[in-house]
């Protein structure tokens, strides 16, 4: 009789805190939901994620607020992201370093992808090749010829040694048989652009949004877009595909949550983003920064990461095998 009461009381206590649970999901949110940016305020990312959030927030009853966390290539941020608390009330942004750099140069020991759960892609953004406005090069290919004329001659201005720019002029290297002298500028899009205006060097290679202002005054022009899809920003910016180069590679914004987090808030989250990124305000808004709207939901996007990451880390490890780049 004993035994039977305390699995009647077990099973009553369960079904409340199912119900109580369920409630409270059905009520999510009812408090401010932190959003981490894994980079410094004002940057490129920062920008596009404040944007689509404030956007988003509209579809809660309360608010979302992004708090910069900045430190190892984004790897301070992640680590916060995958320990906070799976309530739906922490998310974050990723973008390639999260997802790539930081796994594969093992820069965050406790870094598992699987603590994490992927709610959305919103933006890709391209890597390109810019040059002074005044440049011989008119072309990628008027660039390919002079590398090959003068092996190791060009300067191209990348920023982290081993980060994703970096891969991005060794593959072109290893696809194009060309040499070039690579300078390094781990400030980011800052100091590449003084470069390239003291000419310090001859090209840069970065991305059309973080050189949007000297894009449209006029001052450098954008040479080619490492892409297969045609930039609406900038649509007299040929893509590596329209110039017969078998290359795409660039950044990403991706939202996610830590993993646990229940589908209902995941759900939400899920939604009011797409609301967001559908809505005219933020569509008229993007086509203006130089990055490339690129939804894909949570069903379809965690695939794709997988997928992304695996195909890069194998061609980092051949380049490394190769003695062409170092981890």
């Amino acid at each position: 009789m004993y035994k039977n009461n305390k699995a009647m009381l077990t099973l009553t206590a369960a079904v409340a805190f199912s119900s109580l649970s369920g409630a409270a999901l059905a009520d999510y949110p009812e408090r401010d939901i932190r959003v981490i940016v894994p980079w410094g305020a004002g940057g490129g990312t920062d920008g596009i994620v404040r944007k689509l959030t404030t956007i988003a927030e509209d579809s809660f009853d309360v608010s979302m607020y992004a708090e910069n966390i900045e430190g190892g290539v984004s790897a301070t941020g992640i680590g916060q992201l995958m320990s906070a608390r799976p309530d739906g009330y922490t998310i974050g942004a990723l973008t390639y370093d999260s997802l790539v750099t930081v796994p594969w140069q093992d820069m965050l020991p406790s870094y598992d992808i699987d603590k994490l759960k992927l709610i959305a892609r919103v933006t890709s953004e391209p890597d390109a090749i810019v040059v002074d406005a005044d440049s011989d090069y008119q072309t990628i290919h008027d660039l390919i010829e002079a590398a090959k004329a003068d092996p190791g001659e060009i300067r191209v201005a990348i920023q982290n040694l081993g980060g994703r720019i970096h891969l991005a002029i060794l593959q072109l290297q290893e696809l194009t048989d060309t040499e070039f002298r690579i300078v390094s500028y781990p400030g980011g899009a800052a100091p590449q652009k003084e470069a390239i205006l003291s000419d310090e060097v001859d090209v840069a290679l970065t991305s059309l949004g973080d050189f949007s202002n000297l894009l449209e005054d006029g001052t450098v022009r954008g040479l080619v877009e490492f892409s297969d899809t045609q930039n609406p920003t900038y649509p007299d910016v040929p893509t590596t595909a329209d110039e017969g180069i078998d290359l795409q590679i660039g950044s990403f914004i991706v939202f996610a949550a830590p993993a646990d987090t229940p589908e209902e808030a995941i759900d939400a989250l899920e939604n009011a983003y797409k609301t967001a990124y559908d809505s005219d305000e933020f569509q008229e808004w993007v086509a203006n920064v130089g990055v490339t709207p690129n939804w894909l939901g949570t069903d379809e996007v965690t695939a794709w990461a997988d997928e992304t990451a695996e195909s890069l880390f194998s061609e980092m490890d051949a380049l490394v095998e190769a003695g062409v780049m170092s981890k």
